[in-house]
């Protein structure tokens, strides 16, 4: 934990997170979400700056993930590892906006590092 970390910088950290939820309101709102916020405060906080590349990186690999599940769907195998990956990209963004809140820099498990 980052004691040296402001109460805004932590906040908008857990935002960077929080913000691919907008995928329950529009498509690929989960990469858009997190981009935005990234860019707008990334100068700002230097936490801010690495927990929304983290963010990125993590929903990126998940939607190359959910596309080769769609693919995998033409023989039906597909459809349980979609329903498994909605549900391991809920409870990590979750466990990530918590993290991020409390001032850890967390690093999410299966991301591929597209964004240095």
């Amino acid at each position: 934990m980052d004691t040296s970390l402001s109460k805004d910088e932590r906040m908008w950290g857990m935002l960077c997170h929080i913000s691919a939820f907008a995928f329950f309101i529009f498509p690929f709102g989960n990469i858009i979400g997190p981009l935005v916020i990234w860019l707008i405060k990334r100068d700002v906080y230097q936490f801010v700056n690495e927990q929304g590349k983290e963010s990125l990186n993590f929903q990126i690999s998940i939607t190359i993930y959910a596309l080769a599940a769609l693919l995998l769907s033409i023989i039906l195998i597909g459809i349980p590892i979609l329903i498994a990956l909605f549900f391991f990209n809920f409870i990590m963004v979750v466990v990530a906006a918590i993290k991020a809140n409390d001032g850890y820099h967390y690093r999410y498990p299966l991301s591929i590092e597209l964004i240095r």
